[in-house]
């Protein structure tokens, strides 16, 4: 089945061509259907897996249909709630370029920057909104937000939200919105906790998962490659500078282990930048925007990054640091391999992260494939780095002195 061929208005499918979608995924096939005839939907789907075109297309197809027809009531009619603002941002992004071509109108709120603007916007009248649960709250307790009229709910990353700590939070915004509605509930995992806040605010739902035995996404090539910690600075370096016009979004599990990786590569001559819960809001923005337009190639980052931000054209996921939840390690590399094109992930293991690695593999299913390299494969991208502070070996060796140790 094509695009083409769903009951939606001919300025969607035109506009869903010139972005290049044109076969639905997995997703995309079994929720839009059921969520245009009005249905609750509760689905499970991985990272990567185009679920936020599942729930756009068909709540800009509503939502157009009946402005078309002069039905028109005050107030937003979908909220679209999102745990983080870069993810906030992003649905906005994909709101905004399928439903370039309608009538209905969308904006974001979220926090870090002033709230004047957005309640500018507000009051010039918002179909869609998208909103993170804090900046939502405040201009409703402000009452410059009407929910009175809302017609959609839709939660998406709600696994994360609980992990932010957002329940108490939706559980209030219930008591904000009218009881007969229609909500759509978008998860990557499913779990006890999950299944109790999603039968709290959905009635009837069609349940739609996702769920292939191995969750990392098939067109990911993913490896692992046993490293000393102290070691892996060198052969980060090694790889940015074969594959140089590449880009690479590479994981540490600190905010103070990306500040230090970033001042590693600097004293090799390789320009990146870090990105973490400490750096300012506006900034972060600068940050992704950079890398988006590869101003900035290489991206280090915590697992900020990891969830719900969609990057374009990653080549690489470097796992730096394991991580030591399972379930971020699927997160992590869907940063690459988007959609329909293939991506690469390379994992760097020391001997402390071996438990991590096995509670990663007990959780896909499957033994990840091991990129051997043999003890003179491995001295020598030691011996090559550009690092003068630690290639003491290298400058022996130059001098001729190399075997009188």
């Amino acid at each position: 089945m094509k695009f083409e061929d769903y009951r939606i208005s001919a300025q969607i499918k035109s506009q869903l061509k010139v972005l290049g979608f044109n076969k639905p995924t997995d997703i995309q096939f079994k929720a839009i259907d059921p969520i245009l005839k009005g249905e609750d939907v509760l689905a499970i789907a991985q990272t990567g897996t185009g679920k936020t075109a599942a729930f756009v297309i068909p709540i800009l197809e509503i939502l157009e249909k009946k402005k078309s027809r002069g039905k028109q009531t005050e107030g937003v009619k979908c909220l679209v709630l999102a745990p983080t603002r870069e993810l906030a941002i992003q649905i906005s992004k994909v709101f905004e370029s399928i439903g370039q071509n309608l009538k209905v109108v969308s904006a974001c709120i979220h926090g870090g920057v002033e709230q004047d603007p957005q309640i500018a916007q507000l009051n010039k009248g918002v179909d869609i909104l998208v909103a993170t649960p804090g900046r939502m709250f405040d201009l409703v307790s402000q009452g410059h937000l009407n929910m009175k009229n809302l017609e959609i709910l839709c939660l998406d990353e709600a696994d994360l939200m609980l992990d932010l700590g957002f329940y108490k939070d939706i559980q209030d915004l219930l008591k904000h919105i009218p009881k007969h509605r229609q909500t759509l509930f978008f998860s990557a995992t499913i779990t006890l906790k999950i299944k109790k806040l999603a039968y709290s605010v959905v009635k009837n739902a069609i349940r739609i998962q996702i769920s292939p035995k191995n969750p990392v996404a098939k067109n990911i090539d993913h490896a692992v490659v046993f490293i000393e910690m102290d070691d892996k600075r060198f052969f980060l370096e090694n790889v940015l500078k074969e594959y140089e016009e590449s880009k690479f979004v590479v994981f540490v599990r600190t905010k103070i282990r990306a500040e230090r990786v970033v001042a590693a590569m600097e004293r090799v001559m390789l320009k990146t930048e870090f990105l973490h819960g400490g750096v300012e809001q506006q900034e972060r923005f600068a940050i992704l925007d950079r890398f988006r337009k590869n101003e900035n190639r290489v991206l280090i980052t915590t697992d900020v990054a990891a969830r719900g931000i969609d990057i374009p054209d990653v080549d690489y996921v470097i796992n730096y640091d394991l991580p030591d939840v399972s379930e971020n390690y699927v997160h992590r590399v869907g940063r690459t391999g988007r959609g329909n094109k293939r991506g690469q992930a390379l994992s760097f293991c020391s001997k402390d992260e071996m438990v991590f690695l096995e509670d990663i593999e007990e959780y896909t299913g499957e033994e990840i494939q091991r990129f051997e390299l043999t003890n003179g494969e491995y001295e020598d991208i030691l011996g090559a780095t550009d690092d003068g502070s630690y290639n003491w070996k290298k400058l022996i060796d130059e001098e001729g002195g190399g075997d009188e140790w």
